[in-house]
């Protein structure tokens, strides 16, 4: 069992990485929220830690949660998977999968000072993987599986940010704790959808929405959202260090162009692999500006 988990991490959860994927949401949106209200001496412990390990913990649950319920078409279009090619199976990723929230509920019971967000987190995790109940009209549409699914950052988002408040004491209803809340929630929309954006010759039985509306109009949205995404990242960032508002300027001035280049040649470069390099600079100039800050003030 131990060596077909190894399998199935490896391929489809790589542990380190996603821990450390954990400790960074967690501390981005936790660190904005404090200095943006003038916060600069901090308490980190234990629950910090258990805040972290949760986003890891939920991220594994919702893949293996995914991987579960899609195994039928993955046996079709993705047969070379762990769990549809028989190298994993379902047993193995139910019973980690069951150890690892069993621990994580206990922690967050035991250490953390809102559970009541854990519970409307694990929630909303539980409801997305019985397709809210509503499978048959969900499952057939790309669309209402992404506007019932994505939102599921904002509410990783909102248990942090709860953790955040009620530590520090920090009014609920700000600018900053409403920008927080969407900060996370974009680039996760972003890289969804433009996964699923190909060129008209790259097509082929998976459903994708440049089959469904165009890779034009998709790519469009994308550059839409994009713009929009980074506003809420200048809002936070702009009274920390407006050098990193400059930066992120040039990197969606970047991003806005390989979009057009995209729209004019879908053949000259996979849109999600530039996608995720601009996402890995823009939310490593929004840890850099946290850092800078902590070490030397406003620039």
């Amino acid at each position: 069992m131990l060596k077909r988990l190894h399998i199935y991490f490896k391929e489809r959860y790589p542990i380190i990485p996603r821990l450390i994927l954990g400790l960074i949401v967690f501390l981005e949106i936790h660190f904005i929220i404090l200095l943006n209200e003038g916060i600069t001496q901090f308490n980190i412990g234990i629950q910090e830690g258990v805040g972290a390990f949760t986003v890891f913990a939920f991220l594994l649950w919702l893949r293996i949660a995914d991987d579960l319920k899609d195994y039928e078409t993955d046996k079709k279009l993705f047969p070379d998977r762990p769990l549809p090619s028989g190298r994993v199976t379902k047993k193995d990723v139910m019973i980690i999968c069951t150890i690892i929230q069993a621990v994580t509920v206990v922690l967050n019971f035991v250490f953390m000072n809102n559970f009541i967000f854990f519970i409307v987190l694990y929630a909303y995790g539980y409801m997305m993987s019985k397709w809210f109940f509503q499978k048959a009209k969900i499952q057939p549409s790309l669309p209402l599986a992404l506007v019932t699914h994505n939102p599921v950052q904002m509410i990783v988002n909102l248990y942090i940010i709860s953790f955040t408040v009620i530590k520090y004491h920090l009014p609920a209803f700000t600018l900053t704790n409403c920008m927080a809340l969407w900060t996370l929630y974009f680039p996760a929309l972003i890289w969804e959808v433009s996964r699923k954006i190909k060129a008209p010759k790259d097509e082929n039985d998976y459903t994708t929405y440049s089959k469904l509306f165009g890779y034009k109009r998709s790519t469009r949205f994308v550059m839409i959202l994009t713009i929009v995404d980074i506003i809420t990242n200048f809002i936070l960032v702009y009274r920390l260090n407006m050098l990193s508002v400059a930066v992120l300027f040039a990197l969606v001035s970047w991003m806005t162009w390989k979009f057009v280049q995209y729209m004019k040649d879908p053949e000259r470069f996979v849109l999600v692999d530039k996608v995720e390099r601009y996402t890995y600079l823009q939310e490593s100039t929004m840890l850099l500006t946290i850092v800078v800050f902590l070490l030397v003030g406003r620039i």
